[in-house]
């Protein structure tokens, strides 16, 4: 008997050092395991002397009810962070806790709702065409131009041949005669003026090939995809084409004077 009573702080250590050495995680659950409880005694002692206290003054007990279970809600909401949670979420989308206040971007497209509801017309103008015009440089203003009133343009990518396209690779790509068709005064640009139409959603570029196979033919005749085809050794022509969007094509006819007679008149003095 003695020896039990004897082992029983050895014990107590041993239990302590794994403690101890338990994982943080093991730790933070235990913690929570004891937070939980301690709250749940807590709940269950004020609600035995809320009841006594009730009872004593005969109070009604669905008010008696209902009062416990909105101080259990808050209770729980507070342990496990909720009310936290949902403050910060409150804050992050720029309204109030009891969603009086909306932020700027929620109020912006309720007017834009409370717009599309009207009968009168606003007009053809998109609210991005401003902003896209300020960010294209003359050159892609061309290219634009040549797209909308010269219709899709070829371009090849030159890549080397292997059997069944196992392991090839793609030497130059994109390469077109965009630059000379549309008189861009920086030619070298063009890849990057092309990313950046695309950026803008006025571009894309297609897999499919143009129905006439002559601009290909042109276009694989040209310098660049001669000295690429060169480089390569063996190489395999891949054909593609690039087009305006819907979106692209409607701010052409918007906002760029298409034809000649149009720019004539603009640049004519007075």
């Amino acid at each position: 008997m003695e020896a039990e009573l004897g082992d029983t702080e050895p014990r107590a250590e041993s239990a302590s050092g794994r403690l101890d050495a338990a994982p943080g995680l093991a730790r933070i659950a235990a913690g929570a395991w004891l937070r939980t409880g301690g709250w749940t005694a807590g709940i269950a002692l004020r609600a035995g002397r809320r009841t006594v206290s009730a009872a004593i003054s005969r109070e009604n007990p669905l008010d008696l009810v209902r009062e416990a279970q909105t101080e259990l809600i808050a209770g729980a909401q507070r342990l496990l962070g909720v009310s936290e949670l949902e403050e910060r979420l409150s804050r992050l989308l720029g309204g109030g806790s009891d969603g009086t206040h909306r932020g700027p971007l929620r109020q912006r497209g309720y007017e834009l709702l409370e717009r599309s509801s009207e009968l009168e017309e606003h007009g053809d103008e998109h609210p991005a065409y401003s902003r896209i015009l300020s960010e294209l440089s003359p050159d892609e203003a061309r290219i634009l131009r040549l797209l909308a009133t010269d219709g899709p343009q070829a371009a090849v990518d030159v890549r080397t041949w292997r059997p069944l396209d196992i392991g090839a690779n793609v030497v130059a790509a994109g390469l077109s005669m965009i630059a000379q068709h549309a008189g861009c005064r920086h030619p070298e640009r063009v890849p990057a003026y092309l990313s950046n139409l695309y950026r803008l959603g006025l571009i894309w570029f297609s897999r499919d090939t143009l129905p006439d196979p002559t601009p290909y033919q042109v276009l694989e005749a040209q310098p660049d995809v001669v000295e690429a085809k060169r480089e390569t050794g063996r190489a395999r022509i891949v054909r593609r084409s690039i087009h305006l969007t819907p979106f692209g094509g409607h701010f052409c006819e918007f906002c760029l004077p298409l034809d000649t007679a149009e720019i004539e008149t603009l640049t004519a003095p007075g």
